[in-house]
């Protein structure tokens, strides 16, 4: 089923992203040398994998919210009524949900492999696998946020407005684990 309106949901997402690269990378226009630790190759496989999770968290995260946009116009409309008026513009509930668990399938394995080579590269830079670094620490609680959502998924049937919001909140932990561990608490992943 093809759907505009999960784009307008979704587009935000990436648009605050380019935006974001934008305006960060205007801050300094000198280029210095890689410091050691950046100088592997365990670098580029760390963040690619964790940059495409981030990419399938976010959305998640959107169609999450395009779920529970639809699901309350439903109950406020009444199912038939809602179904008949939004049938154009709004997917199914049911296909909505079903897109966020597989935006969660392919993130979850990508975060894990990304969590692995990060632990591989930080014995390379610094000595041991695990400092439970503050990107470490939040990186670990997004993991487990999103091993919650596939258990429940799996193991007890959640589906809809539960997982909606478990999407939600874990793409919430990404962005700490992103943006405010970088610029809010020293960590051993700040470079700049």
């Amino acid at each position: 089923m093809k759907s505009r309106a999960i784009g307008a949901f979704v587009i935000p997402f990436a648009l605050l992203a380019i935006a974001y690269a934008s305006l960060a990378s205007g801050v300094s226009s000198k280029i210095d040398p890689l410091i050691p630790a950046l100088q592997s190759n365990w670098l580029h496989v760390h963040v690619i994998t964790c940059f495409l999770s981030y990419a399938s968290f976010a959305l998640s995260c959107g169609i999450s919210i395009m779920y529970l946009v639809r699901r309350n116009k439903d109950e406020k409309k009444g199912m038939q009524a809602a179904a008949d008026s939004q049938a154009v513009l709004f997917p199914s509930p049911d296909y909505l949900d079903n897109l966020v668990y597989k935006t969660i399938a392919v993130g979850f394995p990508l975060l894990t492999l990304g969590i692995i080579t990060g632990a591989a590269w930080a014995n390379y830079a610094w000595g041991s696998y695990w400092r439970w670094d503050p990107k470490e620490t939040w990186s670990l609680i997004t993991w487990f946020i999103y091993a919650v959502f596939l258990h429940a998924r799996f193991w007890r049937d959640w589906r809809g407005k539960r997982t909606a919001i478990l999407s939600i909140v874990g793409f919430v932990t990404v962005m700490i684990t992103y943006f405010g561990v970088n610029y809010l608490i020293k960590s051993l992943h700040s470079y700049a």
